[in-house]
């Protein structure tokens, strides 16, 4: 319903179900009969992204996961801005989030951030898909969410679009992002660390980074496998833990090259 209470209407609508089993498409039928649904078997979230994206026909790309609210002058305050800034490909705001329905201050290592934002990605996702707006040559460039994540696979597209594009921010909060329920992915898996430590290897291997964000991200994966490896050490997972090692032995030497 928040994108349909938007002061700016969008100019198209996709909603993407990646394989629920309640009565959402008896409800979409009913209730919102106009606008495009899908239905695919459970992919993940990346492909239900990638779904919309292939069957969306506008320039401009938005997202909104399935438990958050964008505020209704979402749209409008990102065009303004973009128009403003035409250098810009990219906009995201800033958020309130909502923890079992109470609003929460967000610890201050997530506060946005603007301009050349790589090394601010490095550590956590900087960016909330949610409050995202940007344009579809972007991700012809840099590549779509990588399906094989199953989660932090946000983290990725971000790495890999700040290392090559500035990013706007708007420093009002522009959607609600509910989290705290039992369900969500990030709920529900340990050690997520290590679906980062694959999107930092990968950004890492294309060899296109300046120099000093290489070194960053090299040492951003040293510092993560390190601790992943850790834990892996404390719950007896030998096999894996001895892939990490050497994750660590090659990493250390690359960096020294």
């Amino acid at each position: 319903m928040s994108v349909l209470a938007q002061t700016c209407p969008p100019f198209e609508i996709i909603v993407i179900d990646d394989g629920s089993t309640d009565d959402t498409a008896q409800m979409m039928e009913q209730e919102f009969p106009a606008i495009p649904y899908h239905h695919q078997e459970n992919q993940g979230v990346s492909q239900a992204r990638n779904t919309g994206i292939l069957k969306s026909t506008g320039d401009w790309l938005a997202f909104l996961d399935s438990d958050d609210e964008w505020l209704p002058d979402k749209l409008n305050q990102q065009t303004l801005a973009l128009l403003s800034n035409p250098t810009f490909k990219v906009c995201h705001t800033e958020e309130i989030w909502i923890r079992n329905q109470v609003r929460i201050n967000p610890p201050r290592h997530y506060a946005k951030q603007g301009g050349w934002l790589f090394k601010a990605c490095l550590p956590l996702c900087a960016i909330s898909p949610s409050t995202v707006l940007l344009h579809r040559s972007i991700l012809t460039d840099v590549g779509v969410f990588d399906p094989q994540l199953p989660v932090c696979e946000d983290y990725d597209l971000w790495l890999r679009i700040s290392a090559k594009y500035p990013v706007l921010l708007i420093e009002d909060a522009q959607i609600k992002k509910h989290g705290g329920h039992a369900d969500q992915l990030s709920q529900s898996l340990w050690g997520m660390d290590r679906f980062r430590i694959q999107g930092l290897e990968k950004i890492i291997l294309t060899e296109q980074l300046s120099e000093e964000n290489q070194h960053a991200a090299i040492q951003m994966l040293l510092k993560k496998a390190d601790i992943y490896l850790k834990g892996l050490n404390k719950r007896g997972k030998l096999t894996e833990a001895a892939y990490y090692q050497d994750l660590l032995t090659r990493y250390a030497v690359y960096d020294r090259h």
